[in-house]
């Protein structure tokens, strides 16, 4: 894809006009144009201003890699995890709605809140279709849960795995595997095979 039809796509996506993209990156409105009509090419300083404002990498807006993965839908989660020093896997269902490269994550409790499992929403960054970063929090109120998430994605899309950090219940730093996959069986195997691998290596 030409990096004019790149713009236009993205911005439209985005629900942004030329004026706003221009604003938001720093440059005239017209000049906007130019770079849509196929007119012009932004200089590189330029060029990443407009990436960022469209949130996406150097490498999307050249047409070099597609951004259009869409991670949308439910999906099934899996966490390593503890509660009073005893290790566990929770599982549990997972909302995610994708807005470009931003993804919403909302999820329920995978057991009783007083068996140490709670709601929480969290925010992912997609990064060139390869990593994803983010953070997370309880919406629990007696909990006070909250942390980062790194993953790698999958090339197909399927899954993902990484690890989280957080507080724990004593409020000590900790950190466990965590994967997110389409359906429980997958992500039981992503889980426990990373879990294993630690145990091997």
């Amino acid at each position: 894809m030409e990096l004019s039809e790149v713009i236009r796509k993205r911005r439209m996506e985005l629900g942004m006009s030329q004026a706003q993209l221009a604003a938001a990156a720093g440059v005239d409105a017209r000049q906007i144009r130019r770079y849509e009509a196929g007119e012009q090419q932004p200089l590189f300083s330029v060029a990443v201003a407009i990436a960022d404002a469209l949130e996406i990498s150097i490498a999307q807006l050249a047409g070099k890699m597609s951004h259009n993965l869409d991670l949308s839908g439910e999906w099934w989660a899996a966490w390593q995890t503890w509660k009073e020093g005893v290790p566990r896997v929770d599982i549990h269902p997972l909302l995610i709605y994708q807005r470009g490269n931003l993804l919403q994550l909302d999820a329920e409790r995978a057991v009783p809140v007083e068996d140490g499992s709670f709601r929480w929403r969290g925010e992912l960054r997609l990064w060139d279709n390869e990593a994803l970063m983010g953070w997370y929090r309880s919406t629990d109120a007696a909990v006070r849960s909250k942390g980062t998430l790194y993953f790698a994605l999958h090339r197909h899309g399927t899954h993902v795995w990484g690890r989280w950090v957080g507080m724990s219940y004593d409020r000590e730093v900790v950190t466990g595997w965590g994967a997110i996959a389409r359906t429980d069986e997958h992500v039981k195997q992503v889980i426990y095979n990373l879990i294993d691998s630690e145990h091997r290596g």
